[in-house]
């Protein structure tokens, strides 16, 4: 769940069109911390900073916040509980959870974004740690602008607004160079993107890229994969901190009833596994002694997010050049790009889900701007055609 924030969005243009953000922590440090991130920021509006989930719900309706930074650990109504009596009030509120990195906490936040929270953000373990972390502020700060520009330009029903802010990509000399260029496309604007034929060659491996809106895609997603995860590895990099992409596992590997577990560096790649990147490090592939086996790298941030698709996608294509079909679900920015372009580039396909269906078509967005996409699905539909693939079809 990392942010991936190349460049700033343009800000609103009037006070009429600030996004207005509500603050609620019980710490104290904390709350006065982020409230004065929020008020320095244009286009951003602070319109309560509070230290309870019932001081949330008792003056919401005089303060009408379009994101809600709630965080989770809060004595007598927690993050939680205060999550559904939020949304109840508006439908289309952009919540926002923040919880400390523990086993617990990570339950929590799952559990929230499937009560239809838009995202939840890793704090740092200490109070002092929100006050030195240039990443936190970065990541929360762009979360709260994207999402709430999304919910401002297009409202829709709960849990999400689906519009993007998709950055524009080109291609030069062979290669996909990005021009970033963040904006919201109007209701009417119409995307415009080319396809390409999808290779020739069956496909034996499954690659998947997500972030912002992932966790509730893949479980959609993966339990309907059952004739492909019979038979091949599938591999899924997800932009989601240490404990959360252990709870995650475990919790898709229920929901799926497939064996799902967090990658362990130097262990082979086997059929009929999911392998999930695990928090903090990036997840490659390599190939010893004949062998595909899990690399786990723990060097800096990729497109500001670690663990990154473009390893994962990049060192496949190294690996299992043509063999590859890589998917890429909702999410912000544009990681994932490059990496497609070297799956295309080796004889492999993308498929990217479409705009209607995700949280934020940013990197879906991005990687269907730059051409490198043989197909672009709503949710509901990748699943088939991905089986489809995988048993012979070739389109």
């Amino acid at each position: 769940m990392n942010v991936i924030a190349p460049a700033k969005p343009s800000a609103p243009s009037s006070a009429q069109d600030e996004i207005r953000v509500m603050v609620v922590d019980d710490a104290v440090v904390v709350r006065t911390l982020v409230a004065r991130w929020i008020g320095e920021t244009p286009g951003l509006k602070l319109v309560a900073a509070l230290r309870s989930g019932r001081e949330a719900v008792d003056q919401f309706d005089q303060t009408k916040p379009d994101v809600v930074l709630l965080d989770i650990d809060m004595p007598h109504l927690d993050g939680l509980a205060t999550l559904p009596l939020l949304l109840e009030k508006k439908r289309d509120l952009v919540v926002i959870m923040a919880s400390a990195l523990t086993r617990h906490n990570a339950e929590l936040g799952l559990k929230a974004l499937a009560l239809g929270a838009a995202d939840c953000i890793p704090k740092p373990e200490a109070e002092g740690g929100v006050m030195t972390s240039s990443s936190f502020q970065r990541e929360l700060i762009e979360k709260v602008r994207a999402l709430g520009v999304l919910r401002q330009k297009r409202p829709l029903p709960p849990p999400y607004a689906r519009r993007a802010i998709a950055p524009a990509t080109r291609r030069l000399a062979g290669a996909v160079q990005r021009v970033v260029k963040w904006r919201v496309p109007e209701p009417s604007e119409a995307s415009s993107y080319e396809l390409r034929p999808f290779s020739s060659v069956i496909p034996r491996v499954l690659l998947i890229g997500a972030s912002t809106g992932g966790p509730q895609a893949l479980n959609k997603l993966v339990s309907r994969l059952d004739a492909v995860t019979d038979s091949a590895p599938v591999l899924i990099t997800q932009h989601m901190p240490m404990t959360f992409t252990t709870i995650f596992a475990e919790n898709l590997a229920r929901a799926s009833a497939k064996p799902v577990r967090e990658a362990v560096d130097g262990e082979p790649v086997l059929a009929g596994t999911v392998y999930i990147a695990p928090g903090g490090k990036h997840m490659r592939v390599a190939r010893r002694n004949g062998t595909a086996v899990i690399a786990l790298d723990d060097g800096p941030p990729v497109n500001f997010c670690k663990p990154a698709v473009d390893p994962l996608f990049t060192s496949a294509a190294q690996v299992w050049g043509a063999w590859n079909l890589a998917l890429i679900l909702t999410g912000m920015g544009t990681d994932g790009t490059n990496g497609a372009a070297a799956i295309v580039a080796a004889g492999g396909s993308v498929i990217a889900q479409d705009e209607a269906s995700s949280v934020v078509w940013g990197m879906p967005g991005s990687v269907a701007e730059a051409g490198l996409c043989s197909a672009v699905l709503p949710l509901d539909q990748i699943a088939p055609k991905t089986v489809r693939l995988f048993l012979g079809a070739r389109s």
